[in-house]
C-alpha cells in the first residue's frame, strides 16, 4: 500500500534557522524560517518541529500556514540556544497543485552556531541552512 503513493522530491523549499534583533525584547534571538524558492505557491503547508538525544526529547511544535506565496518565506517558532545541543527536525508537508509533497530537514546538534552562518536565499540576512 505505502509503496504506491508517490511522493515526489522537494526541490527549492529550506529550513533556516537565523539570529536576529527582537525589538520589543531587545534581545538577540534564533527563529526559524521556511523559505519557498519555486515559481508556484504553496498550499497547506504543515511543520512539526522537535528536538532529541539520546537522553533528551522536546515536546512536538505544530504550525499550519494556508499559503506561503512563491518566492517568500515565513517564520515558523523562535529557537531557544539550549535546543542546539540537540538534533532539531522540521517535518514539511505541502500541496503545489494537486500534488503532495513532504521532507524532513535536520539540523544536526550543535551545527547551528555563529561559524555556520551563511547567506540564507530570499531574506538578505546570514544564518544557517538546510536544503
Amino acid at each position: 500500500m505505502k509503496k504506491d503513493i508517490d511522493i515526489p522530491k522537494v526541490e527549492d523549499v529550506y529550513i533556516a534557522v537565523v539570529n536576529e534583533y527582537n525589538d520589543v525584547y531587545k534581545t538577540q534571538d534564533w527563529n526559524a524560517y521556511i523559505i519557498n524558492n519555486k515559481d508556484v505557491d504553496l498550499e497547506m503547508v504543515l511543520i512539526v518541529t522537535s528536538g532529541y538525544s539520546k537522553e533528551k526529547t522536546t515536546s512536538v511544535f505544530r504550525k499550519k500556514l494556508d499559503s506561503l506565496p512563491k518566492k517568500s518565506y515565513a517564520k515558523i517558532e523562535l529557537i531557544q540556544e539550549e535546543l542546539f545541543a540537540l538534533n532539531n527536525t522540521f517535518k514539511v508537508s505541502f500541496f503545489e497543485g494537486n500534488q503532495m509533497f513532504d521532507k524532513t530537514y535536520l539540523f544536526r546538534k550543535n551545527t547551528i552556531n555563529f561559524k555556520a552562518l551563511q547567506a540564507i536565499p530570499l531574506m538578505k540576512v546570514k544564518g544557517v541552512l538546510v536544503k
